[in-house]
């Protein structure tokens, strides 16, 4: 009985699997997989596995407590599409469906349950695994499968609000999961975490070896109720143990403000649901102030969703072209922004660096390629390709990559990159404090503004 329900369970979830890939919608049993509602992500999608490389900024960005990936439209999407085929369905003995060989994954089944010395996992981690493996074969790092844990982390997120502590984390190659910064004014800082502290257990739960994401979800959970956190302080030689009270937090994903000289700046640290919703107004505040020029700040700005790029183009550019998508058959989308939005006109320029990807490739291309400001700083990562998230009926996830982008001046970006008007570099040698790219853009703007 074991047996039989272990190879049902995965020969479901892999129907399903090639089904949501190669025809898109179709029924299997009573399970219905569809794209997710939320359309094309081109944010790198979170990194599973660890053997999946992970570009790196030439400055790490804490990764927060979540990394948001909206699962829902915005209101706001300022998208022309001036040509548009829709995806026809590959002809027939194209998809590997056809010739995919179920027996075999069968007969292999069969022979784990009769010869393995060991416990077999349940099915379901069985099919993830299958489902991991078969997506290693296409060898591309961008087309993953999220299982159902992190899938409704991610989804919690795309709000730009989540229930948690108040602080950033990353995963050190040690293992250990650590404090990068107390975000002010949340529970953590107000519980007495501090920046450096190693997270070691949350109650009787030991976090210590664990992916982030696992980790993170002892950590996360519902506002009003208490995260018994077990810490290793540096300096001090006990554990520190802190209770600390959960709370809605909202992540703040907008820095703005006025800096010397008359100029404004802001940066925008990823584009998240809320990112054209939340650059709009920290503009209008800004403009208000008759500003001699503008800084936009997309450095370490790992990307987000499609729909937010072309928004977000939008309030800096007139009517136009911003980004074109072509799918392996060379069929294309044109995504075009409008006349009429707040900051079309005031002088600027976007900081840029190997950080910055995806989505702020998009936005900073566009602007490029358009001749609204220079670029400066130095080479973006170069992730020109779009994934489509499709939602399993485990709660799972699978990103396909579908397609790639290109600026309005045609550059081809994968695996490329943007080469920035002005490059200044900001290596580690930089002393702290200082920042060479932010003094470049205040210079430019000084002489070339009145």
């Amino acid at each position: 009985m074991r047996k039989a329900l272990v190879i049902v369970s995965i020969l479901v979830i892999l129907g399903a699997l090639v089904t949501a890939v190669f025809a898109g919608g179709l029924i299997i049993g009573r399970a219905t997989v569809r794209p997710s509602a939320s359309g094309p992500v081109i944010a790198p999608p979170v990194q599973i596995d660890e053997a999946t490389p992970i570009p790196q900024p030439e400055r790490q960005t804490p990764t927060q407590e979540s990394l948001p990936d909206p699962p829902a439209e915005a209101d706001r999407t300022p998208v022309v599409e001036e040509s548009f085929e829709p995806r026809e369905p590959r002809e027939p003995g194209m998809a590997p469906v056809d010739a995919f060989d179920y027996e075999l994954l069968r007969t292999v089944l069969e022979l784990l349950e009769e010869q393995f010395y060991g416990e077999i996992p349940d099915g379901d981690e069985l099919a993830h695994g299958a489902i991991r493996g078969m997506l290693m074969t296409l060898g591309d790092p961008y087309t993953s499968f999220i299982d159902p844990q992190i899938t409704a982390i991610l989804n919690e997120d795309a709000t730009g609000e989540f229930e948690g502590i108040g602080a950033m984390v990353q995963m050190r190659e040690d293992g250990y999961l650590e404090i990068v910064s107390v975000m002010p004014n949340q529970p953590a800082e107000a519980a007495g975490v501090m920046d450096g502290d190693i997270i070691v257990a949350v109650g009787e739960q030991s976090i210590v070896g664990l992916g982030l994401y696992e980790a993170i979800s002892y950590i996360r959970g519902p506002a009003g109720t208490d995260a018994e956190l077990e810490i290793i302080r540096a300096g001090v030689p006990d554990p520190v143990f802190i209770t600390v009270t959960r709370a809605r937090i909202d992540i703040q994903i907008v820095d703005s403000r006025m800096l010397d000289d008359d100029i404004a700046y802001i940066r925008l640290t990823e584009f998240d649901a809320t990112a054209a919703e939340r650059m709009e107004e920290a503009l209008d505040e800004l403009l208000a102030q008759n500003p001699r020029g503008l800084i936009f700040d997309l450095r370490n700005n790992p990307g987000g969703w499609l729909n937010q790029a072309i928004a977000v183009a939008d309030l800096f550019l007139d009517r136009g072209l911003v980004a074109i998508q072509r799918d392996s058959s060379g069929r294309e989308q044109r995504f075009s922004s409008g006349d009429g939005d707040i900051a079309e006109s005031i002088p600027m320029v976007v900081l840029i660096n190997r950080g910055s990807a995806s989505a702020s490739e998009i936005v900073a291309g566009a602007i490029q390629d358009r001749e609204r400001a220079p670029l400066i700083g130095t080479a973006t990562l170069g992730k020109g390709s779009v994934q489509l998230p499709n939602n399993l009926q485990d709660g799972s996830q699978v990103r396909i990559t579908i397609a790639r982008w290109y600026t309005p001046g045609e550059q081809v970006l994968h695996d490329s990159g943007l080469t920035p008007n002005i490059e200044v570099p900001f290596t580690p040698e930089t002393p702290a404090g200082e920042d060479p790219q932010l003094d470049a853009a205040m210079q430019y703007l000084m002489e070339n503004t009145p």
